[in-house]
């Protein structure tokens, strides 16, 4: 047991709060909005908090993009969020805050769980710190906070953890681990399941002279792992699959050239002190970087010849590094895409690959083995060193990654709360199908967020909607209902089943006034009340 695991976890938070700042200081006031994503995940946290308990075999009909079915697998189930803070939902906490702790809690848990990997691998805290922080806070995870679950990606380190000790040891116990952890990212994130079962396969095929000689009972408990996620997750895969058959969503290999990393781009950073350095007066920004900074580049390469050293090293130990090395050489060769034929290959024998878009995300496996490597190397300088000078080169290498990561403070955006009028919706009789406009075209399907975290305050169908695709329903009706007010549009969309409109005359700039006294005038819409900012909601009559 390590007996530094409650300090750990208290430099985990006050490390996140500090890379989220200002978020903490008003976590119910302030929001990261600006970002549709962020409202979509609010959105799903609080969809699955309120719909598991009540209507478990109905969880993955939400309420966006009706009529459309399966419409949670449209994007991350985020289920286990949502278990977690479903105790500030229930106390009356917005999803906005609860998404704000969320992501406070998640950076926490992964920090932590990249430590306690780094405990057991080097038995250094203060260098299981500086690669918990590393992996954590780096130029990839600092520009995605609006994705709320690759902040929680503290099941890949403690999986990779449970595989390490399953093949030195063949243990059951780990095989129930490993399965536990990957049951977690999948009801948080198929992104997550599938970086650690490229991660887990690294593992074995690298250290196969380790368990060759116990293969029955090694791969005996790799498969009662699998087995046992596979059971657990399949209520989970068959909406997905379903989706994936019945609706087209697939990702083709041809459009994950657009979501694919470039090489440069683990020479670009936008913290602070790296922005200009790496990015400044460069050709192009990167939508993806990966430079994991100079102390753990520098703390990485200590770490490679130490652990390939030839004497007075574990064998263990030098295996994890040769690992460690394998991981990162697939994590950036994978995060390439189609710059390779390596993503295509495994494209083709790997089905669930098919369900990912963006390819540079495989990138955090790059991240994640250089911050392990960084601890080897920590760990090694801090032991041929004099007690106090140890002491001291931590808290700087501890002080130093910190640095190089900085972002905060954070951009954020007052939160006000959802319109009352929207509660109107939540008293009307049955039937109520919404739409509201602007109702945009499918390439603009983004501006519909705000639509989207509305809806929590009734959780009425809702023909507008955002996620990771947009169904055939949605595009069949857009175009039609973008002209909103013309006369037709209203039949088309009484047509379509809608019953009540919400409009927000605001999105309609300068003809924000005329749009509004022509739905006023329509004999057809029947107002029932008046927001903030005109918003407006009528019954169709």
């Amino acid at each position: 047991m390590n007996r530094g695991l409650p300090q750990a976890a208290l430099a985990a938070v006050l490390t996140a709060v500090l890379h989220t700042w200002p978020l903490a200081t008003n976590p119910a006031a302030l929001s990261l909005n600006y970002n549709g994503d962020v409202m979509l995940n609010a959105w799903i946290v609080a969809w699955v908090q309120r719909t598991l308990p009540r209507d478990p075999l109905n969880l993955f009909d939400a309420n966006i993009f009706h009529p459309a079915e399966d419409v949670l697998a449209f994007s991350e189930p985020l289920i286990v969020p949502a278990l977690v803070s479903a105790p500030v939902r229930a106390l009356g906490g917005s999803p906005v805050l609860v998404h704000n702790l969320l992501l406070i809690a998640g950076l926490a848990l992964t920090m932590l769980g990249g430590y306690v990997l780094a405990w057991h691998w080097t038995g250094d805290r203060v260098a299981s710190l500086v690669a918990g922080t590393a992996w954590t806070f780096n130029a990839q995870s600092l520009t995605r906070l609006e994705h709320l679950q690759a902040t929680h990606a503290y099941g890949i380190p403690l999986a990779i953890l449970a595989a390490d000790r399953l093949i030195l040891t063949g243990h059951p116990r780990h095989a129930a681990w490993l399965a536990l952890w990957m049951v977690m990212m999948a009801y948080t994130s198929g992104y997550l399941v599938i970086f650690t079962t490229v991660a887990l396969a690294v593992l074995l095929l690298v250290r196969v002279r380790e368990w060759i000689g116990r293969a029955v009972r090694v791969l005996g408990g790799f498969a009662l792992a699998a087995a046992g996620a596979a059971a657990a997750i399949l209520p989970l895969y068959l909406p997905y699959r379903r989706v994936a058959l019945e609706q087209g969503m697939r990702r083709p290999l041809e459009s994950v050239r657009d979501f694919s990393a470039a090489l440069d781009g683990y020479l670009a950073s936008y913290s602070h002190l790296h922005g200009w350095l790496w990015n400044a007066g460069g050709r192009r920004a990167f939508e993806d970087a990966f430079f994991p900074g100079i102390a753990i580049l520098v703390l990485a390469v200590i770490g490679c010849g130490a652990g390939l050293a030839r004497r007075g090293i574990p064998g263990a130990t030098r295996m994890r590094v040769i690992t460690l090395l394998a991981l990162a050489a697939a994590g950036l060769v994978l995060s390439l895409g189609t710059q390779t034929p390596v993503y295509g290959w495994l494209y083709s024998v790997f089905p669930p690959l098919s369900g990912l878009r963006a390819a540079a995300r495989f990138g955090v496996l790059f991240l994640l083995a250089l911050a392990m490597l960084a601890a080897f190397g920590l760990a090694t300088l801090r032991a041929r060193i004099r007690r106090r000078a140890a002491a001291g080169l931590g808290v700087a290498a501890l002080l130093l990654v910190n640095l190089e990561a900085l972002r905060a403070p954070i951009r954020t955006e007052p939160f006000r709360g959802i319109p009352g009028v929207y509660r109107l919706l939540a008293a009307e009789p049955a039937p109520v199908v919404l739409v509201e406009v602007p109702f945009y075209p499918a390439e603009a399907v983004f501006e519909n967020a705000e639509y989207v975290l509305n809806s929590t305050a009734h959780w009425r169908p809702l023909m507008n909607g955002y996620s990771g695709y947009t169904p055939q329903s949605y595009r069949d009706v857009a175009w039609t209902f973008w002209h909103f007010p013309e006369p037709h549009v209203l039949d088309a969309m009484r047509g379509a089943g809608a019953t009540h409109l919400m409009l927000h005359p605001k999105r309609f700039g300068n003809e924000a006034q005329e749009t509004l006294q022509r739905a006023l005038a329509d004999p057809r819409l029947e107002r029932l009340g008046v927001g903030r900012d005109n918003l407006t909601l009528f019954r169709i009559r």
